[in-house]
């Protein structure tokens, strides 16, 4: 089965260079030029990842790329822009862009950065199912909380013998928060334990990626809340 890729880009030749590229390549291609259209093919294709660049017109690209991970996160999304800033490619990764091409870009780079992408997105929605649980994987538990369990050798946690496919960003916050299930960690605390810098009051970054941990485990154990928002102070474990 063919699997869509949305691409969003508003210069027609480069939308269509990239259409000719993955038709090549027998992907099924979407075409959106701006970012309402593209929110609009991702409501009615779900395409299994997003090429999306950040100059569009109305939406800007920054946005769209929020709106895809808030709504389907199991879609990889990977960002093609001239912006070649490492602040701005933190950025974006940090929102929850899966990766970062700066344009003008190799077409074979873009296409195993491509499938590398649809490797993770595949292997996210096969963690849906008890078919795919893994024999022995309690036994990988270092750290465990309600049906968590989290590896710390191979970075990986576990929703009840499910994968869940976190950032390394993503399970670092969730793992410091699994150490110690009843103490509050202020937004300073998870900064500078992750990140490894000063926190200087730009709260942002660990709302985007605690909303993403919710979202990705919620995916695999809806009925179960996991974090709790302690307001004013920061999240802890419920």
């Amino acid at each position: 089965m063919k699997e869509y890729i949305l691409i969003v880009e508003d210069d027609n030749d480069i939308n269509h260079m990239l259409q000719e590229l993955l038709d090549q390549h027998e992907y099924e291609t979407i075409q959106a030029y701006s970012g309402t259209e593209a929110m609009l093919c991702m409501e009615r294709w779900q395409p299994e990842a997003v090429i999306l660049d950040l100059m569009l017109p109305g939406m800007p690209g920054e946005e769209v790329l929020w709106e895809i991970k808030k709504k389907y996160p199991q879609t990889g999304v990977i960002v093609a822009s001239a912006k070649d800033e490492v602040h701005t490619r933190v950025s974006l990764l940090r929102m929850g862009a899966d990766d970062y091409v700066v344009k003008p870009f190799d077409t074979e780079e873009l296409l195993a950065r491509l499938e590398a992408v649809l490797r993770r997105s595949r292997g996210l929605k096969k963690a849906g199912g008890a078919e795919n649980i893994p024999k022995g994987w309690k036994q990988q538990c270092q750290l465990e909380y309600k049906d968590l369990c989290v590896d710390r050798e191979n970075l990986q946690v576990w929703v009840g013998g499910r994968e869940a496919a976190l950032t390394k960003r993503e399970y670092l916050i969730l793992e410091l928060l699994m150490s110690n299930p009843g103490k509050v960690f202020t937004k300073s605390n998870i900064y500078e334990s992750v990140w490894n810098e000063e926190f200087l009051g730009e709260d942002n970054a660990v709302n985007v990626h605690i909303s993403n941990i919710r979202q990705k485990l919620a995916k695999l154990h809806p009925e179960e809340t996991y974090i709790q928002t302690v307001w004013g102070i920061g999240f802890k474990m419920k």
